[in-house]
């Protein structure tokens, strides 16, 4: 309880918190749809940055139940440019793909 107490305050100071720059970011679209075995979402924000997803609950009442998750983020690095990750997360662990991700040679 009291660990519910201090997150709550400290979400609230932050919240309260002045902007710290003028061009601090808005969200300009967020959605999001969840159900018991499977959900989605996607936001976009004034500085560039997005990110969708959405994921699957596998053999659902069994003793092997796993997520399957499928997205992509993006966000505008300190050089300017655009960077994206396309990733599928499930019972293999997660593997992100990306223009400027390197690739383990092949055997």
């Amino acid at each position: 309880m009291k660990f519910l107490i201090a997150f709550v305050a400290l979400f609230a100071l932050a919240v309260a918190a002045p902007p710290q720059r003028a061009e601090d970011a808005v969200i300009l679209r967020q959605d999001a749809d969840v159900g018991p075995e499977s959900y989605q979402y996607n936001w976009e924000t004034s500085d560039g940055q997005s990110a969708n997803s959405e994921g699957v609950l596998n053999n659902v009442g069994s003793d092997h139940e796993s997520l399957a998750v499928k997205g992509s983020f993006s966000f505008i690095g300190d050089d300017g440019q655009t960077y994206t990750i396309n990733y599928i997360a499930d019972e293999n662990g997660f593997q992100p793909q990306g223009a400027h991700l390197p690739v383990a040679p092949e055997a």
